[in-house]
């Protein structure tokens, strides 16, 4: 089996402590963020929305990513992932923010879904027979289902593991598992919904039986591809010794490879069937995406965030070589949004591409926020779930393929 020296190393944890230049970007990005949403408003409130959408969707699926990850390794009674995990469950640290941020989505939906516009309803009698799930009512009513149910499940689970950092007691494991497996169940009705609702319902004309597992992918190889950047961000300030290796760091990545590989296949299945039946009302959301210069941005998502990162992470090596994984990672993190954006803009502006100022100034908004509920939870919490059970399998993880 494949061991690394920093296993010899004693297991140190320290005291997080956030660089002022990081605190400083946080505030400086949320400060762009509010100007530019402002801004927005009163300039430009047609860009500002769909902006919004993006950003929204993108942050959303990594912080409920990691509440599903922390429950997949609690339903499946991982031990490797344990000095790992408190990464991901500080990212559920943004779903409060989510659900304030989803009441404000929907103060601009009467820009965002055409859906709510009584014109198309009375000229489409497709959009129409939908108008039963498809109103402003049930959507706040969904979003909030979704929400506050992912909130409540990570009080229960991650309050279960910060409760073990004072306690030590080790039932606590144990409990988390059936708190879990519900929040699995729950996230497969709900997140499925949340991707129909927010990007799907774009097009309401359009449907694919798979959209929401399309939409799932994207959230978990963005996910892992964020994780292996806080990994390596801890033990190279050396807030971390020994009980977060490269092993962990290759194991993670492995998620990043995988799910490479299962956005593919699932993308694909969605564009075949769809191409293959050639039915009119499924055919016109790829043909809107091969017009008006969305096609290179069809290509691209085919060859930067399928193509390059597959062969990236093929070897051994390059899994456990941190420069590399940066490089990967950043650019499945920059491929996820321009999926969310490939997803949603081609409905607005005549199917025009366009980009600039406002997409980046309300991403900012929302990367500060994220970023500061993370040094937030790092800065009152322990780094490493050092009280955990199942801690020394963790300890003396090796990665042997």
């Amino acid at each position: 089996m494949a061991q690394s020296n920093s296993h010899h190393e004693a297991p140190q944890v320290q005291k997080f402590v956030a660089p002022q230049s990081l605190k400083t970007i946080s505030i400086v990005l949320i400060a762009v963020g509010i100007l530019t949403f402002i801004v927005g408003l009163m300039k430009n409130p047609d860009r500002m929305w769909t902006s919004y959408l993006v950003s929204f969707f993108f942050f959303a699926c990594m912080g409920v990513g990691g509440l599903f990850w922390v429950s997949l390794q609690n339903t499946v009674n991982a031990g490797w992932s344990v000095s790992v995990r408190r990464y991901a469950e500080a990212m559920t640290s943004y779903i409060p923010f989510m659900i304030i941020a989803s009441l404000l989505l929907v103060v601009g939906a009467n820009r965002i879904f055409p859906w709510t516009s009584q014109e198309l309803l009375d000229s489409n009698p497709v959009v129409a027979a939908k108008a039963g799930y498809l109103n402003t009512t049930f959507l706040v009513i969904r979003l909030m289902i979704f929400g506050l149910g992912c909130w409540g499940f990570k009080k229960l689970i991650v309050g279960n593991s910060l409760k073990q950092d004072i306690t030590g007691d080790d039932s606590l494991t144990t409990k988390s598992v059936p708190k879990s497996v519900a929040f699995l169940v729950f996230f497969t009705l709900a997140f499925t919904m949340f991707s129909m609702d927010l990007m799907m319902s774009l097009l309401p004309t359009w449907y694919s039986t798979i959209f929401g597992i399309y939409c799932f992918a994207g959230l978990f190889q963005s996910f892992a591809a964020f994780l292996a950047l806080v990994i390596i961000y801890m033990k190279r300030k050396g807030f971390v010794k020994g009980y977060v290796t490269v092993e962990h760091l290759h194991d993670v990545v492995k998620y990043e490879k995988a799910f490479t590989v299962f956005w593919a296949y699932i993308a694909f299945s969605q564009f075949m069937l769809q191409w293959y039946a050639n039915i009119p009302e499924e055919t016109e959301y790829y043909i809107m995406r091969s017009q008006n210069g969305w096609m290179a941005v069809s290509l691209g998502l085919l060859f930067f965030r399928f193509i390059v990162p597959f062969l990236a992470l093929l070897p051994r090596s390059a899994k456990r070589n941190e420069n590399h994984v940066i490089a990967v990672s950043v650019l499945i993190l920059i491929m996820q949004y321009v999926d969310i954006f490939w997803m949603v803009y081609p409905n607005y502006f005549e199917g025009h591409m366009t980009f600039g100022f406002w997409e980046i100034g309300i991403f900012a908004g929302f990367a500060g926020v994220f970023l500061t509920c993370m040094i937030n939870f790092f800065t009152k919490h322990s780094i490493v779930a050092v009280k955990d059970p199942r801690i020394n399998e963790a300890l003396n993880h090796h990665v042997s393929y």
